[in-house]
């Protein structure tokens, strides 16, 4: 959460245009003086789908509320000024004075038509009032309960309801391309590129061939080349990736060498050199950041021709990559390494269940390869485990879909031996370009500016209310004599809860205590991955950071510098690839809670077993065993008893019947009800 800054009652010196949504100070004259001199703060504000606000302050135990009636037209997490109100309980109150900048202003939802007016009701329930639209050209093409995309006018006037324009009709409510296409420009994305951004990703490939020539000549006379060459085009190399892939970021080679021991090349896709700094594709990607994985589509951060096509390590094709090549013994130790730009061309397209099979089968194309390079996998994986790195067991749900896309089917998604394999490779190539840089700062005694992915270790707070949550369900969470938790304790808890009911709510528990892995210029480490130096290097289609670590990587091996502007820039692209992260994971989640509505909707009435997942002022929630469905089980729905809800020590306990319901108690439920507006499913409980 974004701490804030106390300022006298002076404005900080930071100007302010009215067209930044600002309000006008005169008309909060009559404010309350607050207990504070008149202090005034600035921050992210939070609020809530019950219209009221949080704003965290960093020298106060509590955040400050604020009610809907201070809000003055504060949306969630723009950034205000706010006053404290006079102290009336235990919490600290107050009142927004100033919107110094709107988190966001264009928004999705429906439209209503009310005496001969148009009203739009945003999807996101944390906007408390319907936005009044202006008539213009959109709106006369929009019909009673479609899906538009509006853009709000500025708002300062918290007695009126704000207005704004359609920017684009969707389609109707309910069509499942409407919905996923609603949850990305939700979001702040655009499933679609702009004409120009495709129509230069065009003019790239149409340029490609001879461009292409061109670079192999030049990557060949090169000097310095790798163990065996520049051109891996002879190699044994492949691809291993999900089924339904369609760009491939990364490739394996593999060479046995004459003295026992073995070349491995983990090659990726050369994007950097097609995608230059600064060009408009650039500049989207930047913007983008990342690439969306919805339940039944992908939202690339480059256009298709460059992503699935040019780009892309497509089989049987030469390829330019940009490449990790490793000497490695039988112990899966790196005795060399060197990196650069090589020519590949992939054998083999495998998807990882193809994979599988021949290993599974001791037979099959590339046999030989695949079997090796999972011994030294399982190798790698052991040592690394070994020295700290936290061992995961998460549950990933599939939904099968009709041709609609409409979801039939819910089922876990197997993981295999080739997911780790691959997954064991690309750490490999990630950790051995992160520690290069500092033996490059090292030699030198210059610091190189890089950009790492760094994972801070888990705050006290948090761990001590993680060791709460965990003792409510009879397991306990080790710490040595000062609080502090170590990867190798988690990992003891991690392997104690492996195939019980509550594993899957015990893991979320622990991840929800940890910090969020970030992109950074400087390097504290990975906690969870236990590595001391870490990147992203392997995934430059659908990551930004990726590109960022490939173009420094490419000036460090010749031998150039970046000036202290250029230091600059790449922090602020690190913050936003961070930020554009942590928003795509929303919108993955909204479709998969959207996808778990519609299919639980044609189940009403059914009868599923669960657990409790968690405890919470209006109720608790239970996950379904099978499908990993969670829904409330709202405290009005229980008319057996007059419960307390005691959320501190994770239950509810009935006044007359004493009968007690806690965190990881294994229920039957029956399905009441879904809302596909609010995506939530209603349990009841029946046994």
């Amino acid at each position: 959460m974004k701490n804030i800054k106390i300022m006298k009652n002076k404005h900080s010196g930071k100007k302010h245009d009215s067209k930044d949504f600002n309000h006008n100070k005169n008309k909060h004259s009559n404010t309350s003086r607050n207990t504070r001199g008149g202090e005034t703060m600035e921050g992210v504000i939070f609020v809530t789908m019950r219209g009221n606000g949080f704003v965290k302050v960093v020298n106060l135990k509590d955040d400050v509320e604020i009610s809907e009636f201070n809000l003055n037209t504060a949306l969630n997490k723009d950034i205000v000024k706010i006053s404290l109100e006079p102290k009336r309980g235990n919490r600290a109150e107050g009142r927004v004075e100033e919107i110094i900048e709107r988190a966001k202003t264009e928004f999705v939802g429906t439209i209503t038509k009310k005496e001969g007016a148009m009203f739009f009701t945003p999807d996101d329930k944390k906007v408390y009032r319907e936005i009044v639209i202006i008539p213009n050209r959109k709106s006369e093409q929009a019909k009673t309960n479609q899906k538009v995309l509006i853009k709000m006018e500025p708002w300062t006037n918290p007695k009126a309801n704000p207005k704004g324009e359609i920017v684009k009709v969707l389609g109707d409510k309910g069509d499942n391309n409407v919905e996923m296409e609603s949850i990305v420009y939700e979001k702040g994305f655009s499933p679609h590129f702009p004409k120009s951004i495709e129509d230069e990703a065009h003019r790239i490939k149409e340029s490609a061939p001879a461009d292409f020539e061109e670079e192999v000549k030049k990557r060949l006379s090169a000097p310095d080349g790798p163990p065996s060459s520049w051109d891996f085009r002879n190699t044994t190399t492949f691809t291993i990736d999900p089924f339904d892939a369609k760009d491939f970021d990364d490739a394996l080679s593999f060479k046995e060498l004459p003295d026992g021991n073995y070349e491995v090349g983990i090659h990726i896709a050369d994007v950097t050199h097609y995608v230059k700094e600064g060009s408009i594709i650039d500049k989207e990607a930047v913007k983008r950041g990342t690439s969306i994985y919805l339940v039944d589509r992908t939202i690339p951060m480059l256009p298709e021709v460059l992503s699935n096509d040019l780009c892309s390590l497509n089989p049987h094709t030469d390829k330019l990559a940009y490449s990790a090549i490793f000497k490695i013994n039988d112990k899966c130790e790196v005795l060399d390494r060197w990196f650069g730009e090589t020519i590949i061309n992939s054998n083999r397209r495998f998807s990882y269940l193809e994979a599988q099979e021949v290993l599974d089968k001791h037979e099959g194309e590339f046999h030989k390869e695949l079997f090796t390079l999972n011994e030294l996998a399982l190798i790698k994986r052991k040592r690394r485990t070994k020295n700290g790195a936290i061992t995961f067991g998460s549950i990933e749900v599939k939904f099968k879909l009709d041709e609609k896309g409409f979801p039939i089917e819910v089922y876990e998604k197997e993981l295999l031996e080739t997911n780790e394999l691959i997954e064991d490779f690309m750490l490999l190539a990630n950790r051995e370009v992160s520690e290069y840089i500092d033996r490059l700062n090292k030699k030198t005694g210059v610091i190189n500016p890089f950009v790492y992915r760094i994972h801070d270790v888990p705050k006290q707070e948090k761990i001590i209310e993680l060791q709460s949550y965990l003792r409510n369900i009879g397991y306990e969470l080790n710490t040595d004599k000062d609080g502090n938790v170590t990867a190798k304790d988690i990992n003891k808890l991690l392997n104690i809860i492996q195939g019980i009911d509550e594993q899957d709510l015990i893991e979320k528990a622990i991840l929800k205590s940890m910090a969020k892995a970030i992109y950074s210029t400087t390097n504290i480490g990975h906690f969870g991955l236990a590595f001391e130096h870490y990147t992203h290097f392997t995934s430059p289609i659908r990551r930004y950071p990726d590109m960022m670590v490939h173009r420094l990587m490419k000036k460090y091996l010749k031998d150039e510098r970046i000036s202290a502007q250029e230091k600059r820039t790449y922090d602020r692209l690190c913050a936003s690839s961070s930020r554009q992260e942590i928003v795509a994971v929303e919108a993955e989640r909204d479709s998969q809670k959207y996808k778990y509505t519609e299919y639980m909707s044609q189940r009403i009435g059914e009868e599923f077993e669960g657990i409790i997942t968690s405890v919470v002022e209006w109720g608790v929630y239970v996950q379904d065993s099978v499908t990993k469905t969670e829904g409330l089980v709202s405290v009005r729905s229980l008319k057996d008893d007059h419960y307390n809800i005691d959320p501190k020590n994770y239950r509810i306990k009935g006044e007359k019947t004493g009968r007690t319901l806690t965190l990881g108690d294994k229920v039957k439920v029956k399905l009441t009800g879904t809302d596909l507006d609010k995506r939530t499913i209603d349990f009841e409980i029946i046994g």
